[in-house]
């Protein structure tokens, strides 16, 4: 996916900055060729052309003060690109804030980490547009094992589904993931062994009998996406209706994300898979999903987990727990500092079942998320201190996680499933978020 920019330029530009735009645009073609398209250069106050994402200025001059309607009538977001470095040239930051008091919505971005970020993000956004597709599987969502806890979540609504794909564009595929499970059942252990011949698997206590079980299931997958077609992300109602399946899907997410780039979700959490597809679509940083239990919850995190206590901390008020189905969660073994397969851990899933073991590198860390309505963020910037072991619990390896203000968090807080992104990449999310207009609600 790369963006398409339209390199805009004034009337009265003399035979100098004619120059000067020529070869800045030089410039920026060559430095940003692996997520920007530029089209031929456009007059300030003419037409733009149809299926662009964002107009540059790859040279500002004194008329952008007088062509008010001529900027305004530009539909496009605007994109400041004027130093030889490839970013905004600080004599423009006036001329930058006189657009932005004009009406016009303008990107300044002051490195090259963020502009491309930027330019990836409109990419994603018209990606969406054009009708990306996310597949999911599932059967009676919410109505299955826990279904007391399950019933709650906004994703499982129409409203949810329809809301996404009206405000962003995309398409959420349903199937069966009873008649996935079927289909994978048909596949013989040998088809599943000579397919993960050289997928170099760590695996710890998980027999090859469970092992081609989740081979399997990957192999099913990719004959139901080739049915489908262009798919995006995939996911499944892995937990909720875990007596579907003799087997979990996380180690086909794995092998899909490394051979396909196909982005996943954990338990139908489509509001997951947009914020994933968007925040790596934009970042390409690695990012994963969790479970986050506050200290400030207490005993009603805690008990979810079969643990009795929290770690002995001082400021507890600021720390949560990462968990998720036994481990840290789930995360393409690309982005990991350690990664096993290891067998199941809940007790809702089969006996042959099996989950990732991971863990992300510890350091700075943002939390992020969209929020139910699809018009805000939530971005929390934390650090990834260490992980813990509760033997014998639903959390055998759990990340501990700190951040800022816990009592604001808990306030603002939209949802127990969270993205964990790698660095602090807030201001690159925030350029993420207004990218798609939307709210952020930084913590």
């Amino acid at each position: 996916m790369k963006a398409r920019l339209v390199p805009l330029q004034f009337e009265e530009m003399n035979e100098r900055e004619q120059d000067e735009f020529r070869e800045q645009m030089k410039l920026l073609t060559e430095m940003y060729a692996d997520v920007a398209q530029f089209e031929e250069p456009v007059k300030v106050g003419e037409e733009m052309p149809e299926g662009a994402d964002a107009a540059v200025f790859p040279l500002l001059i004194f008329a952008a003060y007088r062509h008010d309607e001529q900027l305004l009538s530009c539909s496009l977001p605007m994109i400041i690109l004027t130093s030889e470095y490839g970013t905004i040239e600080m004599w423009d930051w006036e001329i930058a804030t006189y657009l932005r008091q004009l009406g016009c919505r303008v990107f300044t971005p002051y490195s090259v980490d963020m502009a491309k970020t930027i330019m990836r993000a409109f990419a994603v956004k018209r990606k969406l547009a054009d009708g990306a597709k996310f597949l999911m599987f599932q059967d009676t969502p919410g109505e299955g094992k826990q279904a007391n806890i399950f019933k709650k979540f906004y994703w499982w609504e129409k409203q949810s589904t329809d809301k996404m794909e009206e405000t962003f564009g995309c398409r959420v595929v349903y199937k069966s993931w009873k008649e996935l499970n079927e289909r994978a059942s048909e596949i013989s252990y040998e088809k599943a062994a000579e397919i993960s011949a050289d997928w170099e698997i760590c695996r710890e206590g998980v027999s090859d009998d469970s092992f081609y079980r989740a081979v399997r299931i990957y192999l099913a997958v990719k004959d139901v996406m080739e049915e489908v077609g262009d798919v995006e992300g995939v996911g499944a109602n892995c937990l909720n209706e875990s007596f579907c399946s003799d087997t979990t899907p996380c180690l086909a997410w794995n092998m899909l994300f490394e051979r396909d780039h196909i982005i996943w979700a954990c338990e139908g959490d489509t509001l997951t898979m947009l914020s994933t597809y968007i925040i790596y679509g934009s970042l390409e940083q690695p990012v994963m999903m969790t479970n986050l239990y506050p200290f400030l919850m207490g005993m009603a995190a805690l008990a979810h987990e079969k643990i009795d206590h929290f770690p002995d901390m001082e400021e507890p008020d600021k720390y949560a727990l990462g968990v998720h189905c036994g481990y840290f969660g789930f995360a393409p073994r690309a982005f990991c500092s350690q990664w096993t397969l290891r067998p199941k851990v809940l007790e809702i899933v089969d006996e042959h079942a099996c989950m990732i073991d991971c863990r992300m590198k510890e350091g700075p860390v943002t939390l992020a998320k969209i929020y139910p309505g699809f018009r805000k963020i939530s971005l929390i910037q934390a650090q990834l201190e260490t992980y813990v072991q509760y033997p014998g619990s639903d959390c055998r390896n759990g990340a501990l996680i700190r951040w800022q203000d816990g009592y604001r968090v808990m306030e603002e807080l939209c949802s127990h499933h969270s993205l964990i992104v790698a660095g602090n990449v807030i201001p690159l999310l925030r350029q993420v978020a207004a990218v798609f207009d939307w709210e952020v609600v930084q913590m």
